[in-house]
């Protein structure tokens, strides 16, 4: 590990710094893009699609939310292009400009009733735009923070980025909680506008601290050699089961993410007939708890190794799903918080931990940015964006919430099925020409 050693000491930027920054950057970023899913399931189908069925117009907000993993790939290959090209750094201030802005712009649109279809067409394409934000912001934030870091606490610090997740949702919910507790006439009014307007400022602060990180060390080792000129027609060239596998790891993850943030809000108030306050005080606590796992996890990884980390959360969100459904069905808040965090809160941040390093060690250096976005972005096409969709479409079909937890059983069997594919890839050297092809013989990872 000694080349990666002598790289690492000439940042000018110690790794807690940068994995603060990192962490707080996609907490602004997961902020914004959460928000939306927390005002597809609360307000947008009333204010939006007010024409539609409850069930339809339900329908047309979470696929307006959906829209916005549509456009992730594309976010994580354009970002990526020219992360690997030119730098990680400034890919994540781009972002980050691109995200705030499309956020606050949401935050200021005029609703059906006065803009009639304009409204939900500059709704459904400010997604896009904040889709392709969220797109690159990830792979760059977890390449800073795991090639700044050293060997042994790359999954320590990987998952700092990891953590901006739940963080994010905690503050998103945490700020739509706040409003709720307004009149329901004035929270539709103006309330639920104030979230996202709030973005401006958040937007500020992150900018500012990603201003003043150096970029990764990783990067400047491969600066004055000459670079891809396509990193994503190379990572399918040299990495297509890296991606495909990377992508069947991550879906469980993501559905289970966006179907407990987006679509519990939803089930929780009108299937069980919870408050509004009540089941978004269960998704706060629940981040809250997740937000805290996240790091740990990460750090155990370090010690045990990925794959046996990922695994355990990947059973469990598996397993879990049916108690958990069986709790929140009951409507009483102690209930419907120890379902979501068992599930959410616990499982999923075992998990979402290792996830970081793990998916920067699957890809050499020079496509490295594209290779992890890809893979995870895929994954949010096929989990997070119809996650939602489905869960909403198998209680229409058959008003059971053991018909969404079959749903998630299943995916978490996919996912099972990729990682135990994947070799444990913590003492990969991430400054080696190529790391290990994934299921290479563990005998010849350099390090």
């Amino acid at each position: 590990m000694g080349s990666e050693t002598t790289s690492r000491t000439t940042s000018a930027t110690p790794v807690r710094k940068v994995a603060a920054a990192c962490l707080l950057g996609t907490t602004i970023e997961f902020y914004d893009f959460f928000i939306y899913g927390t005002a597809a399931a609360l307000v947008f189908p009333k204010l939006f699609f007010p024409e539609a069925s409850p069930f339809v117009g339900a329908l047309l907000a979470f696929a307006s939310f959906g829209v916005g993993f549509l456009a992730r790939p594309l976010g994580g290959v354009v970002f990526g292009h020219f992360g690997d090209r030119i730098g990680r750094k400034k890919m994540l201030v781009i972002s980050m400009m691109t995200m705030g802005l499309s956020t606050v712009a949401i935050g200021l649109l005029p609703t059906y009733e006065v803009a009639g279809m304009l409204a939900p067409t500059l709704l459904v394409l400010l997604r896009l735009i904040q889709g392709i934000a969220v797109g690159g912001e990830w792979g760059g934030a977890v390449l800073m923070a795991v090639e700044h870091s050293a060997p042994e606490r790359r999954g320590l610090y990987g998952s700092w980025p990891q953590a901006g997740a739940p963080l994010g949702t905690l503050l998103a919910t945490g700020a739509f909680f706040a409003v709720s507790l307004m009149p329901t006439e004035e929270f539709l009014n103006v309330g639920w506008r104030i979230p996202f307007l709030a973005s401006a400022v958040l937007i500020a602060v992150g900018l500012f601290v990603r201003m003043n990180v150096a970029e990764s060390p990783a990067f400047e080792t491969i600066r004055s050699s000459k670079p891809v000129r396509m990193p994503i027609v190379e990572v399918f060239r040299r990495h297509p089961r890296q991606v495909l596998l990377g992508a069947g790891a991550f879906l469980v993850q993501s559905t289970v993410s966006y179907v407990f943030i987006a679509y519990l809000a939803t089930y929780g108030t009108t299937v069980v007939g919870a408050s509004r306050t009540s089941v978004l005080g269960v998704i706060v606590l629940s981040a809250a708890v997740g937000t805290v796992l996240h790091v740990v996890s990460g750090a155990v990884s370090d010690r045990i190794g990925r794959k046996p980390v990922y695994l355990c959360g990947v059973v469990g969100m598996g397993a879990l799903i049916f108690p958990a459904f069986t709790l929140f069905d009951t409507g009483q808040f102690p209930l419907m918080l120890v379902a979501h965090v068992l599930v959410f809160g616990v499982a999923l941040s075992l998990s979402g931990g290792p996830t970081g390093a793990m998916f920067v060690e699957m890809f050499s250096t020079s496509v490295r940015y594209s290779g992890a976005s890809v893979s995870y972005q895929l994954a949010g096409v096929f989990g997070a964006a119809l996650g939602p969709i489905i869960a909403a479409s198998l209680i229409e079909a058959t008003g059971s919430g053991y018909a969404i937890a079959g749903y998630i059983a299943v995916v978490a069997a996919i996912s099972f099925l990729a990682v135990a594919f994947m070799p444990e890839s913590r003492q990969v050297d991430l400054l080696a020409a190529e790391p290990t092809p994934v299921g290479a013989d563990r005998d010849v990872v350099h390090g």
